[in-house]
């Protein structure tokens, strides 16, 4: 009785601290994906996700747009705990259209747009197995800047984040 289609009206907006998203598969969708979770990211001209690290590898293709990420690795240590110490070295991966990103588990990450006149669109698959298990242990550094949680984001909405370059404060 679960789905094996989704229709676009099934799939969930969000504004969350990564940024603009709208989710194509996750657990609270009644599909018959046991093991991943997807979502598309929208990031606007001139603007970046939320900074965060997570246990689970991750995968990015990049739709549209062009921009970079940042990456810091962390050392882990895993015995009757879990404890991770990032490094000191953040490294720099150059993206565009086409392109597929790869995220390490347990990286500090963030995705940034870096052009100032058009959007970035971002499809993300991630396992979910960590959380079935108890171990979703993201932590988040920096919130996107668009980040409102008293905000309800709709397609419409997000096609306005997507037309006006981002502000900076003064």
């Amino acid at each position: 009785r679960r789905k094996k289609v989704i229709r676009p009206d099934e799939m969930p907006w969000e504004m969350s601290r990564q940024g603009l998203l709208k989710h194509l598969l996750n657990a609270r969708m009644n599909t018959r994906m046991e093991t991943v979770d997807a979502y598309m990211q929208f990031i606007p001209p001139g603007s970046r996700s939320g900074r965060h690290r997570h246990l689970a590898e991750e995968c990015l293709y990049v739709v549209e747009g062009r921009g970079y990420d940042l990456h810091q690795d962390c050392d882990v240590e895993i015995t009757d705990t879990y404890h991770w110490t990032p490094v000191s070295e953040i490294q720099r991966f150059e993206w565009e259209a086409g392109d597929m990103i790869y995220v390490p588990p347990n990286t500090i990450h963030q995705h940034f747009n870096a052009d100032p006149k058009r959007p970035a669109r971002l499809i993300s698959a991630i396992n979910r197995i960590y959380q079935s298990c108890g171990l979703n242990d993201l932590e988040q550094f920096e919130n996107a800047p668009e980040y409102d949680p008293n905000v309800t984001l709709t397609a419409e909405l997000v096609a306005q984040y997507m037309q006006t370059p981002l502000k900076e404060p003064a």
